[in-house]
């Protein structure tokens, strides 16, 4: 009997590791006491937030556009994203001495765009209920010999993403159950391949939006599992199905997936605002919102939390959170 071989390793998400090191920002760990007594359990937040572009894309698609030979880094790079990712390929093209074309839905959030072109990126837009952009970027790809850099489908990007993960682990110990947002699977892909490579009882959660539980239909149905285009706050995770290669990976090691409501997001973005004082996006949110919520079952007594982001413009917080 053969068996597929993991797409990623633990020695992949080291090796991302020791390339990211002096480029990526080793983010910082914060505790509440408040948000332990909540919760009862001891929360330690990997906050992403404070990475360079604002989120944890930069570690994966650095890792991955630093790996590219020096004559296509010369003819550049694309990327197809809603917005964090755009701008980390967007940073990774300019550390690197290259240019990146990205193509972006029409409604993505203008701080995001803004932020992408300031990095000195192109934007191609589209409509994401109506045009496939993964076709879109490969054209555009193949037509101007680019090099593509999907938001997750890439081992050299989940690998890069898991180092997140993997600072965590070295800064807090043991834990009993880590929290990750999921979207495509990129981050939690590579978090779960770091943390079952070293701690392999650590339970692994997944936390999806409601309207867009593509992963957990998925990881229930024991195939990848497409719905519509789902329409919520957490627009880094309105994704229809998860990638096939992080399914791969997450089928394996992802322990459950718990989902929560555009409304318990809001609340865990005041709460991490007026609490612990760091913005956090509503993608970014969600496990927070999983703790608050009571929506991760029962806690055992160290839970990490990647906070994977905090790129929201003051209006669209303001909105959100009810003019906080």
């Amino acid at each position: 009997m053969t068996t597929t071989p993991p797409t990623i390793t633990l020695d992949d998400v080291r090796d991302a590791a020791a390339r990211l090191k002096g480029v990526a920002h080793r983010t910082p760990v914060l505790r509440s006491r408040t948000l332990d007594a909540l919760v009862g359990a001891e929360v330690l937040l990997k906050c992403e937030n404070f990475q360079r572009v604002g989120a944890f894309k930069f570690r994966g698609a650095y890792n991955a556009a630093s790996r590219l030979a020096p004559e296509q880094l010369a003819r550049g790079i694309a990327a197809y994203s809603s917005g964090n990712h755009a701008q980390a390929v967007a940073l990774a093209a300019r550390e690197l001495g290259t240019t990146a074309v990205i193509v972006m839905p029409e409604d993505a959030p203008g701080s995001k765009r803004a932020a992408t072109e300031g990095y000195g990126a192109e934007i191609v837009t589209y409509d994401r209920y109506t045009e496939d952009r993964v076709a879109i970027a490969e054209a555009l790809a193949a037509d101007r010999g680019l090099a593509l850099i999907p938001p997750y489908e890439h081992p050299h990007v989940m690998a890069g993403q898991g180092t997140a993960a993997l600072e965590l682990l070295e800064e807090a110990g043991e834990l009993d159950a880590l929290l990750v947002p999921v979207g495509g699977g990129g981050l939690i892909a590579g978090s779960a391949t770091a943390v079952k490579g070293l701690r392999p009882g650590t339970r692994i959660v997944g936390v999806e939006p409601e309207a867009g539980d593509d992963t957990k239909r998925s990881l229930e149905a024991g195939r990848r599992v497409e719905i519509p285009v789902p329409r919520t706050i957490a627009d880094g995770q309105a994704l229809h199905t998860p990638g096939e290669l992080t399914f791969s990976v997450n089928r394996r090691l992802v322990d459950d997936i718990a989902l929560v409501g555009d409304d318990e997001i809001r609340a865990a973005m005041r709460f991490a605002f007026e609490r612990l004082k760091i913005v956090v996006e509503p993608s970014g949110a969600t496990p927070l919102a999983a703790l608050l919520a009571g929506r991760a079952g029962a806690l055992p007594r160290r839970v990490g939390v990647i906070v994977s982001g905090g790129n929201i413009d003051t209006g669209r917080f303001a909105e959100l959170c009810g003019g906080v």
